[in-house]
């Protein structure tokens, strides 16, 4: 096995949770790979697969109902379960990263651990600097930060061993590419705001910080938006493994691309408007809404007549409806707690809040959706207008650096059950028109 010298509580603890799992996918595949589990209709071949369960992950699962579970705990229980610095009302991301690995809820002195490895990790080559600066400043923040880490891919452990390893040792140099990834992406994430958005005015990073106070630092952002961190990026963090972000970095992963290879693809699926820069778009179209309001103060009677002109002139009301979700998704509750204890009184928050009182009625009259409830878009850019942060295209970014802890958590665990190269098989349209003629394929 390719060990380091000295092993983490957190890598020694991974490894024994590998290797006791991979006799389970051996059984399954072996004895059990012929049992059917689901079927394929036309409506879904040609819809882009929607719920064809054809993905492992033990990291996350997306319940229609409870929404999303972290290793079986909810956001909630989550949240609760994670140990907190001193003062701090979240975890921090490194404790949460040991959770997300091993599925074991890691002591202070294990969250501590990881804390000063990612220190050891954190250093961006200054050649990844260079690399932004030299990129056309109107560049979308986007697709600089894929830029940067694709930049990085000369760093990675995994492809240098590829040659020299066993298939069963590939999951070590994947889980040292990950933690060096995710260990470097908020100064690379707060250089491009600094860069782009203040002038140049870069802010070091301070190494006794932990991830989430040391981004907020490094933006400038003075407290509660380390614990605005924190949330952000757990809340993001994953979602099952079908989503864009999450698939495309499964998906290249599975060529044996390296983590930097695959987590850049992975953000440039993030980056389309129908998945990570939903976030924007919802606060843009929140922000015109509030000017349509005219100042005045949002009541039930006035939000619900402006979101029927909304309907009425044929748009849609953004943030509202998931793809699987049938309630409200539980990361919109967690930010809204947040903002009704911390900005009960912003403007923005009170429209978004009233908003929520009447939309889903309203929605549910109309007949034309399947969830009228909130998703996590509705709420995540309030928070970051209220501390300042008010430049829609950087959020996505940070939704990128969030949803790095569980893509580069599950590439890991594909590739500690030597999970294959994904390969599906195409039909053509003439293939589907005869079956659909037959009532279906013999």
């Amino acid at each position: 096995m390719l060990m380091e010298a000295t092993v983490s509580q957190l890598k020694s603890n991974l490894q024994a949770k590998i290797e006791a799992h991979r006799p389970r996918i051996t059984r399954l595949t072996k004895e059990f790979g012929k049992v059917v589990i689901d079927e394929v209709t036309i409506d879904q071949c040609i819809g882009g697969a929607r719920d064809i369960k054809a993905l492992v992950t033990d990291i996350s699962y997306l319940d229609p109902q409870e929404g999303i579970r972290f290793r079986g705990k909810n956001i909630p229980e989550t949240f609760a379960a994670l140990p907190k610095l001193a003062g701090a009302e979240y975890p921090t991301v490194e404790s949460f990263w040991f959770f997300m690995l091993t599925g074991d809820i890691p002591t202070a002195e294990q969250a501590a651990e990881v804390q000063a490895d990612f220190a050891q990790r954190a250093k961006v080559p200054s050649y990844v600097f260079d690399v932004l600066r030299a990129m056309p400043k109107d560049s979308h923040p986007m697709a600089m930060f894929s830029t940067a880490v694709l930049a990085m891919q000369k760093e990675s452990k995994f492809a240098a061993k590829y040659h020299s390893m066993k298939k069963t040792e590939y999951w070590d140099p994947m889980y040292e590419d990950s933690c060096d990834l995710l260990a470097k992406l908020p100064e690379i994430a707060a250089f491009i705001y600094r860069y782009k958005y203040k002038g140049g005015d870069i802010i070091a990073p301070n190494p006794a910080l932990d991830l989430g106070a040391n981004f907020a630092h490094m933006m400038g952002i003075a407290k509660p938006y380390d614990d605005v961190a924190r949330m952000y990026f757990i809340l993001h963090s994953d979602h099952e493994s079908g989503n864009v972000s999450a698939h495309a970095t499964h998906l290249v992963a599975s060529a044996l691309s390296d983590a930097y290879y695959s987590f850049s693809a992975g953000m440039n699926g993030l980056a389309g408007p129908l998945h990570g820069l939903a976030n924007q778009e919802v606060l843009g179209w929140i922000k015109d809404f509030q000017k349509k309001m005219g100042g005045v103060e949002p009541t039930e009677d006035n939000v619900k007549a402006a979101l029927w002109d909304t309907l009425n002139s044929g748009h849609v009301i953004p943030g509202y409806g998931h793809a699987v979700l049938r309630k409200t998704d539980p990361r919109y509750t967690a930010q809204m707690e947040f903002c009704q204890k911390h900005l009960p009184g912003d403007p923005l928050f009170k429209l978004v809040n009233m908003i929520y009182k009447v939309a889903p009625g309203v929605l549910t009259e109309q007949g034309k959706t399947k969830n009228p409830w909130p998703n996590v878009d509705a709420q995540s850019g309030v928070i970051q207008w209220h501390y300042g942060l008010t430049e829609y295209d950087f959020y996505t970014v940070l939704f990128g650096v969030g949803r790095a802890i569980g893509v580069l958590a599950n590439i890991t665990w594909d590739r500690g059950l030597g999970y294959a190269l994904e390969r599906p098989k195409s039909v053509t349209t003439a293939m589907l028109e005869e079956w659909a003629e037959k009532g279906g394929r013999a």
